[in-house]
């Protein structure tokens, strides 16, 4: 009998997820100031596009995608009232990143960010979370600038 690998799986510790925007620290947000689900980030469309061909696909690689992070911010702290200015002020934020729940993930910046979208939820007293969304770009494909 062969002896199965054993890999160690690591460790999650959602205390590290954190959204940085170098350009206004009154905007960080760490651990201690957002809800149970903490933040994440998604990116949109395509890296490389296949375009159909008679007998196959090209390959057109994207320069860069859209990507939108999503937090769950405290209502209950001063650090939501810092966002709902910053919507009021000045919707650009410039670079924003995004720390994971693990050392093993590098954080992730989004150039160009803007404040999409700032929801203050319910005023019943159930929902302590303001939903806060930002949207920038996320550069990929570095090669193909080495083909130009």
């Amino acid at each position: 009998m062969a002896n199965v690998p054993v890999v160690a799986q690591g460790v999650l510790n959602r205390v590290r997820c954190s959204v940085i925007v170098p350009s206004n620290p009154a905007l960080n947000i760490t651990a201690p100031f957002m809800g149970r689900s903490f933040a994440r980030i998604e990116f949109e469309g395509d890296f490389v596009q296949q375009i159909e061909t008679g007998t196959g696909a090209v390959r057109s690689p994207e320069p860069f995608v859209m990507a939108t992070i999503s937090v769950g911010l405290l209502r209950t702290q001063a650090l939501a009232s810092n966002w709902m200015m910053q919507a009021q002020t000045n919707g650009f934020l410039g670079d924003v990143t995004i720390h994971s729940d693990t050392a093993a993930f590098q954080p992730i910046t989004i150039n160009e960010a803007v404040l999409r979208h700032l929801d203050p939820g319910a005023f019943d007293g159930t929902d302590p979370i303001v939903r806060v969304t930002v949207r920038g770009t996320f550069p990929i494909n570095a090669d193909m600038w080495n083909f130009a």
